[in-house]
């Protein structure tokens, strides 16, 4: 599988990603649609990038009961996005439910991937919020493992993590890393990050990348930046 940079197109209007979007010219980059921009726009932000020719990473994190993710899963998979996620703490029980909502009756469905711990959490706030002693690594790994044993493609984690999670997994299970900056950005909230270059080296197989791309002064020669350091 040929590695890709996804842009966290973290807008909260269909103009303003649009607009970002067009100075794209010829090229039609892999995008990621998040909370913030599906809630002030709901699907139809997603058919409309669909139609433009854009892979869809749809990033809204379901963690409900079973049931519920079921019902939600079968929803989403009717707009033919490329993956989808949920949160692997949601227990195997609705990663199972949520696999089964997702596939369709004539047996295809997106990607199905699972968010093992949030970039921007570090082993203090997992041990003084969540209450969870183990070493961040340890809890990756278990996360990632049970996603896979549930029957998902892949994970959502630090590209710290990405090596020792093919390790575990196998090269076939997909690790999709958020926290990657360029050497010379600013971290911002992310706690756990690497550059692009970093990132492939350890093993990502998707990098997903927000601000240092949608933030520049030049948007498109960040992105080719990026894809150059990490994809080609």
């Amino acid at each position: 599988m040929g590695k890709d940079v996804i842009i966290a197109c973290d807008f909260d209007s269909k103009e303003k990603t649009l607009a970002f979007l067009d100075k794209f010219t010829g090229r039609k980059p892999f995008v990621k649609i998040g909370m913030e921009l599906y809630y002030a726009e709901g699907p139809a932000i997603v058919r409309e990038l669909k139609a433009r020719g854009h892979k869809i990473f749809l990033d809204l994190k379901l963690h409900d009961i079973p049931n519920t993710v079921k019902k939600a899963m079968a929803v989403l998979s009717r707009l033919d996005v490329d993956i989808v996620n949920l949160h692997a703490a949601g227990t195997t029980a609705m990663m199972t439910a949520a696999l089964e909502g997702l596939t369709r009756e004539d047996g295809t469905r997106p990607l199905l991937i699972a968010v093992t711990m949030l970039t921007s959490t570090d082993q203090s706030a997992m041990e003084n919020d969540l209450l969870i002693r183990e070493p961040i690594a340890n809890v990756v790994l278990h996360y990632a493992e049970t996603a896979k044993n549930a029957g998902l493609d892949g994970v959502v984690c630090s590209p710290l993590e990405a090596e020792k999670v093919h390790e575990r997994c196998g090269a076939s299970f997909l690790t999709v890393t958020p926290g990657v900056r360029f050497a010379d950005s600013d971290k911002g909230d992310q706690k756990r990050v690497m550059t692009p270059a970093e990132a492939k080296k350890i093993g990502s197989d998707y990098i997903v990348v927000g601000r240092p791309i949608t933030a520049a002064a030049d948007p498109v020669a960040a992105y080719e930046r990026c894809m150059k350091e990490f994809a080609d």
